[in-house]
């Protein structure tokens, strides 16, 4: 696997990935022999268990959690404030995905919503013992805790993480294609003047859709400068779109990052007596219903955000069951033509 291995510090603990290195075996096969799992062989057994006594590995109690199956529940953990949480559509999809997979469990979901944790608290939780594993939805760059945890009880990851670890699970789509697409058709509409409102760029998903844009607009030879930065709400999206406009009037065509903050965008393109798409053509981000219940409806790049959710379910789901699982899972993301654009 290919990535970034900086996650920020670590405990000098031995931990279960060390202990998988060590014995040159998945981070499974190791839960499967701490748990006493019958589906090891007596030599790969042996092998594990020479690592961990070389490296004094000690299971944490979520782990003994783990084996006796105690807990019954797994957290999803949102770093962002309850309004981001309740407004956004997207993070309602993600949860419907999810809990669609847990009916067919015996697992219970437990929501913690964490934007600012000095204390580690959310990190001290998970290592508890109350929950078997975990989904993170919205992480952000320096949400370094996260990744500690991650080393030490099954967690599957909304999202590439950032500085991703090889043994990082997420479900995903290819966000570069999405903000090439978005751009691509404001391109193809004869859009001279195209801007775009990104998210907050300390998350992947709104870097990469940022660089699809930026490519997109380099190949066709235009200006990729008209950028502005939001945090993925309608109060972020309002003020980027009035600073984008002070500054460049003359823009003609806006990638939205978010169909919730493409209503934002708007707004302030009616307050500025813009119209939509005659004066300017919007294309947004979710295929949300953000898109189809906005005054004029949206254009959009489709991502399966209710199936994301429902991946993610199913992958933790196996991990705790002890099988292995793919690392890597993108989803694709398709152009929906509607009135904006």
């Amino acid at each position: 696997m290919q990535g970034a291995t900086g996650t920020g510090a670590r405990s000098s603990a031995p931990t279960l990935e060390m202990v998988a290195r060590e014995a040159n075996v998945s981070r499974a096969t190791v839960s499967r022999v701490v748990n006493g799992s019958p589906k090891v062989s007596p030599e790969v057994v042996r092998v594990v268990n020479a690592a961990i006594a070389k490296l004094n590995y000690v299971p944490n109690r979520a782990a003994r959690s783990l084996a006796s199956r105690t807990s019954g529940a797994i957290a999803l953990v949102v770093p962002e404030d309850t309004t981001r949480f309740f407004g956004d559509p997207y993070f309602a999809a993600i949860v419907q995905g999810i809990t669609r997979r847990l009916d067919d469990s015996e697992y219970l979901l437990n929501l913690l919503l964490s934007t600012s944790d000095p204390n580690r608290k959310t990190v001290r939780y998970l290592r508890s013992g109350v929950v078997d594993g975990a989904l993170v939805v919205s992480h952000h760059e320096g949400d370094h805790s996260l990744h500690e945890a991650a080393h030490e009880m099954p967690m599957v990851f909304g999202g590439r993480p950032p500085n991703i670890a090889d043994d990082d699970i997420f479900v995903d789509v290819d966000n570069l294609e999405g903000g090439m697409t978005a751009t691509e058709r404001l391109i193809a509409i004869g859009r001279k003047r195209i801007g775009t409102i990104t998210g907050p760029l300390d998350m992947p998903a709104a870097v990469d859709r940022l660089a699809g844009f930026r490519r997109s607009m380099e190949t066709a030879g235009m200006s990729a400068d008209a950028v502005e930065q939001a945090d993925f709400s309608v109060a972020g999206a309002v003020a980027a779109t009035r600073r984008l406009l002070d500054r460049e009037p003359d823009v003609d065509g806006l990638f939205v990052a978010s169909d919730l903050m493409a209503t934002g965008a708007l707004a302030v393109l009616r307050e500025r007596g813009r119209r939509v798409p005659e004066d300017v053509a919007v294309v947004g981000y979710d295929d949300s219903p953000a898109a189809t219940s906005s005054a004029i409806p949206l254009t959009t790049v489709y991502q399966p955000s209710e199936e994301m959710g429902y991946l993610m379910a199913d992958l933790l789901l196996r991990l705790l069951a002890g099988e292995d699982v793919p690392h890597r899972n993108i989803m694709p993301t398709r152009l929906v033509r509607r009135a904006s654009a």
